[in-house]
């Protein structure tokens, strides 16, 4: 197992869930009567970003871990959204450059040195970089955004989180 298995697959599907949390919280405003517009500016505590942000965020903290590794430059976005409708594409250029990753890219990706201008002078592994940061800041965001939805009475659970699993059947069914 890679860095690439531990990051890329997992995000990507988080991604394809964040834009069927969209659709539903735009079918539940349609239900309620209410522009679904109005939860871009929702948030759960005055001090944390709104859900338009927190969306935002979570795309950020999905193109960014791959393409340090990698020594790569990832896709730009200046952050002028000003709706959640404006957010889909953005969803969705994200998940395709994670798309373009193979496995064999990240071999060795663990040991390599991640140093952030934050860390002043000093560096992560990878892997601690990988499994310390870059996957529990993807997932705070993701998480909140999340949050955000359920506390505005968007009916989702744990499954619509979760999301689709790729299940095989037991040997000898």
């Amino acid at each position: 197992m890679t860095l690439y298995d531990v990051f890329v697959p997992p995000v990507r599907k988080m991604l394809g869930n964040t834009l069927a949390w969209l659709d539903k919280a735009q079918a539940h405003a349609d239900a309620k009567g209410f522009e679904f517009e109005v939860l871009a500016q929702a948030r759960l505590a005055p001090d944390q970003y709104t859900l338009l942000r927190q969306i935002q965020s979570l795309c950020d903290a999905a193109k960014m871990p791959p393409a340090r590794l990698l020594e790569l430059e990832p896709p730009k976005h200046p952050d002028t959204e000003t709706s959640l409708a404006q957010l889909r594409p953005r969803i969705a250029e994200v998940s395709e450059y994670l798309g373009t990753f193979r496995p064999e890219q990240f071999v060795d990706a663990e040991r390599r040195k991640v140093s952030l201008a934050f860390l002043q002078g000093r560096w992560l592994t990878g892997t601690e970089y990988v499994c310390g940061m870059a996957l529990p800041n993807f997932y705070f965001h993701v998480t909140t955004a999340y949050s955000i939805l359920r506390h505005n009475g968007v009916p989702l659970g744990k499954t619509d989180f979760i999301g689709s699993l790729d299940l095989r059947p037991l040997e000898g069914t």
